[in-house]
């Protein structure tokens, strides 16, 4: 659309997000864990997002040839109801008549939106395109139903920025970031549709039945307001769906007392269903432990690869030598079937896959065979 400004992979490096948020590899982990831990109350300011536009002159994009159409994909969902706020990212389909269609997963907003629907009433949301990251990161958070994600993104902002991060009203009476750059004030209705297909974060065209219909009311925007595009299964993509459950799977494996190091979602799982993560090993029964807690940190996940303290986990190549050298199929194996991800084109009907983990790690006191050196 001529005339506007759009960003694209504007967090597609993690060193530009570690760089943004003043912190290492390490201090992220830990940083985010705390904010986490410690949420801070919302503090209110003068918002930035005062002039009105239509969504028409948004230049939402088409990604992909056999995309159903036009998405915005970086939007993300601040609802209240219910004395409950939640903040979340859903793919939305954008028609030229003032409506569209939200991809709803059967989490926090889709209980808040069955709660509004069952009472008679239709659930309003204010959609964010261009908010702090610190926002960005916590509205890709999965904590529990009663914890505000607003409250932990306020609380890595001071953590990182060290001071307030500041909330204003939009139309819809609804608390946002007050340096917002577009704000898109919408409500969910009772009407359903098929939505899709759509190219997600694995590459792979899905498609959902049933989904709400979202009408759009108006869109209050910065005086200077830019546009993010989020173009899907990119490396901006792969790092906002799977950072911020790096920290809550290291999280859960450390409660379990496992010495762990590090955690990475992989890229060639679209950093959303495979994991590897390096301990520091004390025990044989470390293995185990870490691959529940690493399923419990992130539900979604497929498969974790458990390897030791002398593995580059950041090298796809030395994770497969650890495999390679170190794995054994008839011993190392933990296999599980549980409840998928539904963006896996190869899950069960009833939304059930099968998980595992592989112990790529050597034995305690397994001598200099398994060493380089």
């Amino acid at each position: 659309m001529e005339g506007k400004k759009v960003v694209v992979n504007l967090w597609a490096d993690r060193e530009r997000i570690y760089r943004e948020l003043g912190v290492d590899r390490r201090q992220f982990l830990e940083t985010y864990i705390k904010a986490i831990a410690e949420p801070s109350p919302l503090v209110e300011g003068q918002k930035k997002f005062t002039d009105k536009i239509d969504i028409r002159e948004l230049p939402v994009n088409w990604y992909y040839e056999r995309d159903a159409g036009y998405y915005i994909t970086s939007g993300i969902y601040v609802a209240e109801y219910g004395g409950k706020r939640n903040l979340s990212i859903h793919r939305t389909y954008v028609r030229n008549d003032g409506t569209g269609l939200v991809r709803l997963v059967p989490r926090d907003l889709y209980k808040m939106y069955e709660e509004a629907i069952k009472s008679g009433e239709e659930l309003k949301v204010s959609i964010v395109i261009g908010s702090p990251l610190e926002f960005l990161l916590a509205s890709a958070t999965s904590v529990d139903y009663s914890i505000d994600e607003s409250t932990i993104a306020s609380s890595l902002y001071k953590l990182t920025k060290e001071k307030e991060l500041k909330f204003a009203k939009s139309r819809n009476n609804i608390l946002v970031p007050a340096e917002s750059d577009i704000v898109i004030n919408a409500r969910l209705t009772s009407k359903r549709e098929r939505e899709g297909p759509f190219k997600d974060v694995t590459g792979t065209y899905d498609i959902q039945e049933n989904q709400p219909q979202i009408v759009f009311e108006d869109v209050e925007v910065s005086k200077d307001w830019i546009y993010h595009s989020l173009v899907p299964a990119t490396y901006e993509h792969f790092n906002l769906m799977g950072l911020p459950r790096e920290p809550t799977i290291f999280k859960k494996v450390k409660e379990r007392n496992v010495d762990i190091i590090d955690v990475r979602l992989t890229e060639g799982g679209a950093s959303w269903l495979h994991a590897v993560v390096k301990i520091r090993k004390k025990s044989e029964t470390d293995f185990k432990e870490t691959v529940e807690g690493a399923f419990e940190g992130h539900r979604s996940l497929k498969r974790v690869i458990v390897v030791d303290d002398d593995i580059d986990i950041y090298d796809d190549r030395d994770i497969e030598w650890a495999e390679a050298t170190r794995f054994q199929a008839d011993r190392g194996i933990i296999i599980r079937r549980e409840r998928g991800s539904s963006l896996d084109p190869s899950i069960d009907k009833d939304g059930t896959t099968a998980k595992m983990g592989i112990n790529a790690t050597k034995p305690l006191n397994a001598g200099q065979k398994f060493n380089r050196d």
